[in-house]
């Protein structure tokens, strides 16, 4: 008897609950998305960077911030190396005398790409703050280097604060900061005497660094009779500016040479990229192309192109170089807009400084009328979206590789580290920035069918 009460109870909560779902269907209920309802081509992808909505001011705040990070944490300043005191009296420098420690060193060849990068955003950008950053501390390490030079004898002065300028040992030393300098001055902004500084670097580029028989610049680090891939940057752009500054002839012949005696042993034409490094007898050579080294070769080619005069005869072969390269690249570009540390490899890491490297020379290369707007400059502006993620709050830039000797294994490179500290980062950031933002500013693009297009 109760059981059959129960089953009737229910059996009418059932039909009740029926009966209610009916005269009210879930208000909750999602509608259903699908081709007759819907344009399905026009659902919005979920990018992991941003995508078509990139402005003038979003890169400028981007550049602000790094600016603001560095011109904070980078200062112009002397210490007394036991005590940490400031010495602020030129003239009392001693073999204790040490730069203020910050977040990164004022005489390095990343801080020579930052220099030039500083100059380049007040072009773009027209904030003269960027041209004061680079300005107080080339003047400050003129006076520096002159007040050591005044106090200390030959053999201090080879082991003082300033001895990568005074007494160069590598490429590393001399070719970035030089053509720094040199741009600096042509701006008219440097008040100090920098022309021995300048000399002292060139000197060493031409004379002073090993050489292979055939007078390709080389090193003896890791093997004997190495080339490196990023000693293109180190040394070429100098001498371009040297030429741009003095009007001589001879230091556009050196570069031309130096590049094609490089290039010619270090191009890959199948695959439009370079290797890193080149080793005298090695056979059969191992291609490594790593994303940073091939960053210098192409911003090598960007600043020699940019030196030249314009009717230069070398002209025309290194233009269609740098554009190989480029659609070299453009083929490895990751669906973020990064490229891998590997160019090559996709299971390496997506890596910050090269990506920054590659927008600003191809971005460059738009505005110069070098390549096709509409066939480059989406890949140029979805390369700095990327890049600009990796712009913290504070103005640090993350996913940067450390410094990097060569190999010739993968593990190599698949492992290197990064690091927000590393300096390599900070310059190409600001000369993407740069550029993107010159970009933005002379041509116009339009999402068109959901892809972005740059228009004529």
């Amino acid at each position: 008897m109760y059981k059959l009460f129960f089953q009737q109870i229910a059996v009418f909560a059932i039909s009740a609950s029926l009966l209610f779902s009916c005269m009210n269907p879930k208000e909750d209920e999602e509608d259903v998305t699908n081709d007759a309802n819907t344009p399905l081509h026009l659902l919005k992808p979920e990018y992991p960077v941003t995508y078509g909505e990139t402005t003038p001011d979003n890169v400028k705040e981007v550049v602000d911030r790094v600016h603001a990070y560095l011109n904070e944490t980078t200062p112009a300043r002397l210490v007394d190396k036991n005590s940490q005191h400031p010495v602020d009296d030129l003239s009392a420098v001693d073999t204790n005398t040490v730069f203020e420690q910050g977040d990164f060193r004022l005489i390095s060849y990343e801080w020579g790409v930052t220099y030039g990068a500083m100059l380049t955003a007040t072009e773009a950008i027209g904030d003269n703050r960027y041209l004061q950053y680079t300005q107080k501390r080339i003047d400050f390490i003129a006076d520096v280097v002159s007040a050591f030079q005044a106090s200390l004898g030959e053999g201090a002065l080879s082991r003082s604060a300033v001895h990568s300028v005074t007494h160069p040992g590598a490429l590393d030393d001399a070719g970035a900061m030089c053509a720094a300098i040199i741009k600096a001055l042509q701006t008219g902004a440097i008040q100090k005497e920098v022309t021995p500084l300048i000399e002292n670097y060139i000197d060493y580029i031409l004379h002073r660094e090993f050489r292979l028989e055939d007078g390709t610049l080389a090193r003896n680090r890791p093997l004997l009779n190495t080339l490196w891939l990023d000693d293109l940057y180190m040394s070429l752009p100098a001498l371009a500016q040297m030429g741009k500054l003095t009007g001589e002839q001879r230091y556009f012949d050196e570069v031309i040479t130096q590049f094609w005696l490089f290039a010619d042993r270090m191009f890959v034409p199948e695959r439009g990229l370079y290797m890193h490094g080149w080793v005298q007898g090695m056979e059969p050579h191992p291609h490594f192309h790593w994303a940073r080294a091939n960053g210098w070769a192409l911003l090598t080619k960007l600043e020699i192109l940019s030196a030249l005069p314009a009717t230069h005869p070398a002209r025309e072969k290194l233009l269609e170089q740098f554009r190989a390269h480029v659609r070299g690249l453009t083929r490895l570009q990751d669906g973020t807009g990064f490229w891998h540390q590997l160019l090559d490899r996709n299971d390496t890491y997506l890596e910050t400084s090269a990506t920054a490297i590659y927008a600003y020379c191809i971005a460059h290369g738009i505005n110069q009328g070098w390549l096709d707007v509409k066939a480059y400059g989406p890949m140029a502006l979805q390369a700095w979206n990327a890049v600009s993620t990796k712009v913290n709050e504070n103005g640090q830039v993350e996913g940067t590789c450390v410094g990097t000797g060569m190999g010739f294994d993968p593990a190599f490179y698949y492992y290197r580290p990064v690091n927000k500290f590393a300096a390599h980062g900070y310059g190409p950031v600001i000369l993407a920035g740069a550029e993107v933002y010159r970009l933005l500013n002379s041509a116009s693009y339009e999402v068109n069918d959901s892809a972005l297009m740059f228009l004529d």
